[in-house]
């Protein structure tokens, strides 16, 4: 194996000899894929799809792939290890996660999406669609996913592939890609929540949960989170509706001596938009904070507004019980006309501003975890047409990813400028 060169933010990582990373390569392969894979050649396979991941090369397609792991590797055994072989990928990603992510400081979790881009009509979920990693629509595949984002590097904490509506109801497109019957129509939100909910399951620090917009402005998963009991910072548009920190939820008084009791309790004042309330409240509540963020670590000033709101999705008949308050986060630069983001958070009412602004603006991180394991690890390199091969696929470069952080994390890792 080759000496094994990682990119960080300050320096580029050389661990090195050779000999001693492919030691430490083999012991961790060995720890994450012990559970899922217990036949021998299930985990020779595997050892060797992450050795070739983590070998030089442009594309980390299977043909390539093999052609650098020389005689080690037998081409048809790799792509029915890939698309066929019976393991659970979810077993493999919560070992990874296990292992790498009480390394790593953890600060929050990130949910997010990303794209695929791909050829043809075959490939589990593939359409013309938006993706954020094109920048427009395309033909691609759409995967959902969770991260564990800290101050020494990132772990991806579960992976799920959408599939679009008319692949769920299309039966010969089903079968071709070997899509489980079990398998129905969820949103990427419902997808993003279910793996959320999985995680929190694991032997893993908590941490708040963020997401984008396309996350935060679903009540439903934001309602979700805090039945679940986890923490979230989400971005919204300011087109959501809320209620004013100053609104009166109280029950009306019976009309006459003879009407029916009330018991429903109603607002005292219609919900205004985001955006609205806090250009209305912004003026007198401007906090600048000061606060360490982005990939160099150099304190970073801003300007936010903070308020307590609640929000109520069908308030017309009234609330049984009083709704639940959240932060609202509103991002106003000097300088602009208007704010440039928002937010809504479950965190404590007594949560520090500096927190919760970090929190806030942390979600860059998941896009240094994208460009690793797509430009290094070959995560939307991926070619075959089978529904588990995409998720096998993922799990194997989220290992290979993870023992990426940790050589990083190495005492002996020798770092050249």
């Amino acid at each position: 194996m080759t000496a094994v060169m990682v990119a960080d933010a300050d320096a580029v990582v050389e661990v090195d000899p050779p000999s001693m990373v492919r030691e430490r390569l083999e012991a961790f392969a060995s720890e994450v894929l012990a559970e899922a894979m217990n036949r021998p050649v299930q985990a020779v396979n595997g050892g060797s799809y992450m050795r070739g991941l983590l070998e030089g090369g442009a594309r980390k397609s299977l043909e390539p792939l093999v052609a650098r792991l020389g005689g080690a590797a037998d081409y048809q055994s790799l792509q029915q290890f890939l698309a066929d072989s019976p393991w659970d990928p979810g077993l493999v990603v919560r070992a990874v996660a296990e292992r790498v992510a009480p390394q790593i400081e953890v600060q929050a979790w990130v949910l997010d999406d990303t794209g695929f881009p791909k050829d043809g009509k075959r490939s589990p979920g593939v359409k013309r669609q938006y993706s954020g990693t094109l920048g427009k629509i395309g033909n691609c595949q759409i995967g959902v996913s969770v991260h564990a984002v800290g101050a020494k590097g990132t772990v991806p904490l579960g992976w799920a592939l959408y599939l679009p509506e008319e692949w769920c109801e299309d039966e010969q497109r089903r079968a071709r890609a070997k899509i489980p019957e079990e398998v129905l129509f969820k949103t990427k939100a419902e997808l993003g929540i279910e793996l959320v909910e999985r995680a929190a399951g694991w032997e893993i620090p908590a941490a708040p949960v963020l997401g984008d917009q396309a996350y935060g402005d679903d009540s439903k998963l934001r309602t979700r989170l805090e039945e679940a009991g986890s923490e979230y910072v989400l971005a919204v548009g300011p087109a959501a509706a809320v209620f004013a920190p100053e609104t009166v939820f109280a029950v009306p008084e019976r009309k006459g001596d003879t009407g029916r009791p009330r018991r429903r309790l109603h607002p005292d004042r219609k919900p205004e938009s985001i955006g609205a309330l806090i250009k209305r409240i912004g003026e007198a509540n401007f906090q600048t904070l000061t606060f360490r963020d982005g990939p160099d670590g150099e304190p970073v000033t801003s300007r936010f507004v903070f308020a307590r709101v609640r929000a109520l999705k069908r308030w017309g008949k009234g609330a049984t019980e009083q709704p639940r308050e959240e932060w609202l986060i509103a991002e106003w630069p000097e300088g602009h006309d208007e704010p440039t983001d928002y937010w809504l958070s479950n965190l404590s009412p007594e949560a520090e501003p500096e927190r919760l602004a970090r929190l806030a603006r942390l979600r860059w991180k998941v896009e240094l975890d994208y460009k690793q394991l797509k430009g290094e690890l070959g995560l939307d390199h991926y070619e075959g047409r089978s529904w588990l091969g995409w998720y096998h696929h993922t799990a194997l470069v989220t290992a290979a990813h993870g023992f990426l952080t940790l050589e990083r994390l190495h005492p002996k890792a020798r770092r050249s400028a």
